[in-house]
């Protein structure tokens, strides 16, 4: 089985600085088998966030997009802060929260961005959990958010 920095390699994905926590939390934390990602937000390579109202100043492909990139930002958490004795088995669970205006409506579509990359990274059958989509007003006027859980083992 192929380490998840192989696997990004393999794709040829270009991952963004992992973030800093800016409140009292841990960006990671292993419990049991489990491990437990804290909300990501979308940064670019450059450190940049990616902001706006979904419904508003930015369209479903933008936020598409964005919450890709905050896939890219969860996995640049993972390979930094992860501890090297633990594999990624599989995606339990993602919760995606979009910065959307009242009126918007299309909010899984927006995650998918983040579950399709799972899913080349993990494969179908383990990249893809079970997920819940909500719309919300976001810190920093984020354009997406989202916190994961996967199940792991120790070599």
């Amino acid at each position: 089985m192929k380490s998840l920095f192989e696997r990004i390699q393999e794709l040829g994905l270009v991952l963004p600085p992992a973030p800093k926590p800016v409140g009292v939390y841990r960006p990671l934390l292993v419990v049991g088998n489990y491990l437990y990602v804290s909300g990501q937000g979308p940064i670019q390579n450059d450190g940049s966030l990616i902001t706006g109202k979904v419904g508003g100043t930015l369209n479903r492909e933008q936020a598409k997009l964005a919450a890709r990139q905050v896939g890219l930002t969860m996995l640049s958490t993972l390979v930094t802060h992860m501890d090297s004795i633990h594999r990624i088995k599989r995606v339990v669970k993602v919760l995606g929260m979009i910065n959307a205006t009242p009126e918007f409506e299309d909010h899984p579509y927006v995650i998918n961005g983040f579950s399709e990359l799972m899913a080349e990274v993990f494969g179908e059958e383990l990249g893809i959990g079970v997920r819940s989509a909500v719309g919300m007003s976001l810190p920093q006027n984020i354009a997406v958010e989202i916190e994961a859980h996967f199940l792991i083992e120790s070599e």
